[in-house]
């Protein structure tokens, strides 16, 4: 995918988990960020890692950056992805996604069409801003609502910019949408392992077709 960027989203507070970064937790004896990571490798040619935490993460080969502005949100997250990536259009997905698969990100990228700043999944829970493709040229408007503080991500883009991916869309590709699965507390995690555990350790195929 020439004209995207691939953007892990590493900066979030991990309260939950004592403070221990939820990318670094491991399910099915992979850390979430190799996970990741292995699906953007065959995706992207340039995937940028945001986290406050450079030092953690030197081991992946990755571009690491940090926040630009002094907030801790996803919203400034995607403003530094936006900012330092070098491509038109950037994917963003958060560090705590195991079972991300590469058909759906696909699915997404290519729905992105001229005249629209984002291509975001819709499934019957609501959106998913954090599983969605941004246009370079959001990035003033990005940065204008953090100085606002004005930081919830959907309220930053007119409706009409938005490009809404229908969930029958999806799960042509990913079935069970299993790629929206966030790993957010001790109990999730303990149903990421029931899961990888019932898929018979499979991860996507090169298609995104193999179910997790």
């Amino acid at each position: 995918m020439e004209k995207c960027t691939g953007v892990i989203l590493a900066g979030g507070l991990n309260s939950r988990f004592d403070g221990q970064p939820k990318a670094l937790i491991t399910v099915g004896e992979e850390t979430i960020l190799t996970r990741i990571n292995n699906v953007f490798g065959k995706l992207f040619d340039e995937i940028i890692l945001v986290t406050n935490e450079p030092l953690l993460y030197l081991d992946w080969n990755v571009r690491i950056v940090t926040d630009l502005f002094p907030i801790r949100s996803s919203l400034t997250g995607i403003h530094a992805g936006l900012f330092y990536a070098s491509r038109p259009y950037v994917f963003f997905a958060a560090c705590d996604t195991p079972f991300l698969k590469r058909g759906l990100i696909e699915t997404v990228v290519q729905a992105m069409r001229p005249g629209f700043d984002v291509a975001m999944p819709a499934t019957s829970a609501g959106l998913e801003p954090l599983c969605a493709v941004y246009s370079k040229r959001c990035l003033e408007a990005v940065a204008r609502n953090i100085k606002r503080n004005k930081l919830k991500i959907q309220r930053v883009f007119r409706k009409s910019r938005i490009l809404a991916i229908p969930e029958t869309v999806l799960r042509v590709r990913d079935t069970h949408l299993d790629s929206f699965f966030n790993v957010n507390t001790p109990a999730d995690l303990v149903r990421a392992e029931t899961m990888f555990s019932a898929s018979g350790s499979k991860l996507s195929d090169a298609n995104g077709q193999t179910e997790v």
